[in-house]
């Protein structure tokens, strides 16, 4: 089997447990394929920052969440790293699940990895709206991480 099936994998990432579990799970891919992975992170659409910008108390948010955005990029780019991955982030600010669609288009992504965002028990789904939306629009397999075992349930 051709080790590079998968030479280019975006990884969606946000601080969240998923997310951080999807970038583990993605940099041990690459460093058996020999692939390049992309970090995307996707800020908030833009809505509640635009509401307290007009409301004169959003001041300084815009950037607080960009330095914020890029110190987690670093972080997983130390990541990639220190396995020997080569790696590239990116971030953007919109729809999360458009944006990562977008750009597993436009950077032609083999694969995509997500982490899984949702609660799980009754009444609540598996998976993220976010998530539920890369997987069902993906035009490339995607991979949904569970965080790890020693994360807490929040069920």
């Amino acid at each position: 089997m051709d080790q590079r099936v998968f030479g280019r994998v975006l990884v969606a990432v946000d601080d969240s447990p998923g997310a951080l579990a999807a970038v583990r799970v993605a940099v041990a891919l690459a460093a058996h394929t020999a692939a390049v992975v992309r970090f995307l992170h996707v800020g908030g659409d833009g809505e509640a920052a635009g509401a307290l910008t007009s409301m004169g108390r959003g001041t300084g948010l815009a950037t607080r969440s960009s330095d914020a955005a890029a110190s987690l990029l670093r972080h997983v780019g130390t990541v990639a790293e220190q396995r020997g991955v080569a790696s590239e982030g990116a971030s953007g600010w919109g729809h999360p699940a458009a944006l990562v669609l977008a750009e597993a288009r436009r950077w032609q992504a083999d694969l995509v990895v997500i982490g899984r965002s949702g609660a799980r028990g009754p009444g609540r789904t598996a998976v993220g709206s976010v998530t539920r939306e890369v997987l069902e629009f993906a035009d490339v397999p995607v991979l949904v991480v569970p965080r790890s075992e020693n994360q807490p349930r929040t069920e």
